[in-house]
């Protein structure tokens, strides 16, 4: 009776907010508020789920598993099921992870990366972080949560992280075939440091065809020229740079000099304690999967002091470049913005203090700055 009356209650509120108009909540502690409320209602569907699942009560309608019987009632994908019965299976070992996610500090997304991490070997190592872990999770946004948790891993089971770099080395593939009309399929996975290698040639040479589609763009239509008038997708992009790539492969002289991995070693860096392995585009990787490229890569030492101070050079220049454009790249990794992941090496360098209030060109009055929020930044001030 008691279940009933909660959910009635509950479907009375949901009705009142599906009869609202959208504008009445389209504001920003409204979206916040709800996406809590969505967290918490999520929690409590999964938290409810295990219990059904352990109650067996499934078994008088003929379904196999708790997960089947999910699919079936709920219409569900077998995988969504299965996945909400499993995570509702270990929260029953992650006390403080039940009591964040029903709370609404964090969210499915987390619970599950959280979940993924307590392997076998691992448990123990768990149970004794897990106060610090969710913390991680209540206080980071997503993308930096899972670069921490990924390095707790590397510390709580070694010899896991490695089997699994190993794996993904192991498990590389890349298929092509031609098709009846002539066309060519394929696809192909690759491991973190060979995916990083292949997408920065490619992006490289797709940058190009971008200026060039551009410049084309304007040539024909002036400033009035936008995105849509480009000749390309980006897609169609991407498949003229993997043309290219081939192209250039081929025509590249045979005593030329072969491309030579760089591996940025971080020293003294303050905002992580302890080891720092991963790649330009944080991308967190085992130390044993960067060993079979240590004999042919150049190793790049950076090393902050104090308030991320750097060796500086071209104070008098205007635009950040060379070491001092690298030093920021290397100290920030990404967009300044709290609302921007894109990589450091993708944005413009800005002045913190304007170079024309006499900020100086140093990597201590630098920041990384994708092109919309430094055009926004200029704009208006902030």
């Amino acid at each position: 009776m008691y279940a009933c009356g909660v959910l009635s209650e509950l479907n009375t509120v949901l009705d009142k907010l599906s009869a609202a108009e959208p504008t009445a909540l389209a504001d920003g502690q409204s979206i916040e508020s709800l996406h809590r409320c969505l967290a918490r209602l999520e929690a409590v569907a999964t938290r409810s789920t295990a219990a059904f699942d352990a109650s067996r009560e499934w078994e008088s309608d003929g379904a196999r598993s708790a997960a089947a019987w999910l699919a079936a009632t709920c219409h569900l994908p077998q995988a969504g099921a299965r996945r909400c019965v499993r995570l509702g299976r270990v929260l029953r070992h992650l006390p403080l992870v039940e009591e964040a996610w029903l709370s609404g500090d964090i969210g499915a997304a987390q619970v599950s990366a959280l979940a993924g991490a307590r392997t076998p070997s691992a448990e123990e190592a768990m149970s004794r972080d897990e106060e610090m872990l969710v913390g991680f999770a209540r206080r980071f946004r997503f993308s930096a949560f899972a670069r921490a948790l990924t390095y707790w891993r590397h510390y709580a089971d070694p010899d896991g992280t490695e089997k699994e770099a190993g794996d993904q080395r192991e498990g590389r593939r890349l298929h092509m075939s031609q098709g009846f009309d002539g066309t060519w399929l394929g696809d192909f996975v690759l491991d973190p440091i060979t995916g990083a290698i292949v997408h920065k040639a490619l992006s490289r040479i797709e940058d190009e065809l971008f200026e060039a589609d551009w410049a084309e763009a304007r040539s024909r239509l002036g400033d009035s020229a936008g995105v849509g008038d480009l000749a390309r997708t980006p897609a169609q992009r991407r498949a003229d740079a993997l043309a290219e790539m081939a192209r250039r492969a081929g025509t590249a002289p045979a005593d030329g000099r072969r491309p030579e991995a760089l591996f940025t070693v971080l020293v003294g860096y303050e905002t992580l304690a302890g080891r720092i392995c991963e790649l330009a585009d944080g991308t967190v990787v085992s130390p044993g999967s960067l060993v079979e490229w240590l004999d042919e890569a150049w190793v790049e030492r950076v090393v902050f002091n104090g308030a991320s101070r750097v060796i500086d050079v071209g104070v008098a220049t205007r635009l950040f470049t060379g070491a001092t454009r690298r030093a920021v790249e290397v100290r920030d990794r990404q967009c300044f913005h709290e609302t921007c992941e894109l990589p450091a090496e993708r944005c413009q360098i800005d002045h913190v203090q304007p170079w024309a209030a006499g900020g100086p060109t140093v990597a201590a009055n630098g920041r990384p700055a994708c092109a919309f929020h430094n055009r926004n930044r200029h704009r208006r001030r902030r």
